[in-house]
């Protein structure tokens, strides 16, 4: 057997369509029950139990214990970055699953991805800060940094940039959004911007799904902070 990490594993746990469901639930960043959980993936609760036991012991969920429940999240954001990664690619490969619904027009508008904004306001956000210089793209288009204009704009903004860089967690990452099919700005910065917004009481969660609603007043403000000038294609 060769030595190395053991992909095939993550790939098996990833590869479920259960626990595939129940991991993208999760991608709302919200704590859920194996209840919750088991009616994302169309199973029994005990069917459930026993995939989330599968996903914990490999690593990719947590359990928290409150009262008679127990909740579970993601392990993380390197568990949300390869199933951003994965979304991605099986969006630009063509593999889309068709959910119609009067959700989806919201969803497609802003969505939480995990802890960042995703969905065509998402995508803005990106778009507007590479167009006027605040962020570097390679080739490539996973690469991104952070200009010195780009600080100066973050950081009036309202964001401590300085804690931001601290912390284990990249700073900008690009995740190619699944139904725009372009990058939203994803890392600790896509997660530091979101959160602003909510503080500013532009954006909120709303409580029964993965969609963001964005306020009238806040709406304009995105416009007036996150310009876009051209259609640029990243």
């Amino acid at each position: 057997m060769r030595e190395g990490p053991d992909i095939a594993r993550i790939g098996s746990l990833i590869g479920d369509p259960a626990r595939a469901n129940m991991l993208t639930a999760l991608m709302s960043g919200k704590a859920l029950t194996a209840t919750e959980l088991a009616a994302e993936a169309g199973v029994t609760l005990q069917t459930a139990s026993s995939h989330l036991g599968k996903l914990q012991d490999g690593g990719l969920v947590t359990q928290t214990k409150q009262g008679r429940h127990r909740y579970f999240t993601l392990a993380g954001s390197q568990v949300s970055d390869v199933l951003e990664a994965l979304m991605g690619l099986a969006a630009r490969s063509g593999h889309l699953r068709t959910r119609t619904g009067p959700k989806d027009p919201a969803l497609r508008k802003a969505r939480i991805c995990y802890d960042h904004l995703a969905g065509d306001t998402g995508v803005r956000l990106f778009d507007s800060l590479y167009e006027r210089g605040f962020l570097t793209v390679q080739p490539e288009g996973t690469a991104v940094g952070l200009t010195d204009s780009g600080s100066d704009f973050i950081e009036g903004f309202g964001i401590d940039l300085l804690s931001l860089k601290k912390g284990r967690r990249p700073l900008c990452r690009a995740c190619l959004d699944w139904s725009a099919r372009r990058s939203h700005l994803a890392g600790a910065l896509g997660a530091a911007l979101f959160e602003r917004m909510q503080t500013l009481g532009w954006a909120r969660r709303d409580v029964n799904s993965r969609a963001i609603l964005v306020s009238p007043a806040g709406g304009r403000a995105i416009t007036e902070w996150f310009p876009i000038q051209a259609d640029i294609k990243i």
